[in-house]
């Protein structure tokens, strides 16, 4: 995997200034992105700008996804396509918060965790215990 003649300014910036932390945040970001579209590449049959008798699909512009990792929060940009929908296998999709918590409560049930527990838990996640229904709860 070749980086993209853009990307390698922006890495040598960061090298020069000597942040690690910065470093490492820009390093993992240029690697996800080539990964990204290089996945996308893949799906299309075809590079950025190239014409191929292979193509399936054309690229649409960029969208951007925020991911947190423990470097930092790095922006992303996921391609979009002209015809169906691509979502890179590297990154999970986002789930409500909502059905995560409920997901948290009904496992603390399913393990026994005692419901006076479970009542602090969402007190102190913010959540008037009253209001959180949860099926079978």
């Amino acid at each position: 995997m070749a980086l993209d003649e853009s990307a390698l300014p922006e890495l040598l910036d960061a090298l020069r200034a000597g942040d690690g932390v910065n470093l490492i945040r820009d390093a993992v970001r240029l690697v996800m992105q080539e990964l990204i579209e290089l996945e996308a590449t893949e799906m299309i049959g075809a590079a950025r700008y190239e014409r191929s008798d292979g193509r399936t699909n054309e690229r649409n512009g960029h969208r951007p996804r925020l991911l947190s990792t423990q470097a930092g929060d790095i922006e992303l940009k996921i391609p979009k396509l002209s015809h169906g929908s691509f979502f890179p296998s590297l990154l999970a999709p986002r789930r409500r918060i909502d059905q995560a918590l409920h997901a948290v409560i009904m496992q603390a049930y399913v393990e026994g965790v005692s419901t006076r527990s479970v009542d602090d838990l969402v007190q102190a996640l913010g959540i008037d215990s009253g209001d959180l229904e949860v099926a079978g709860v």
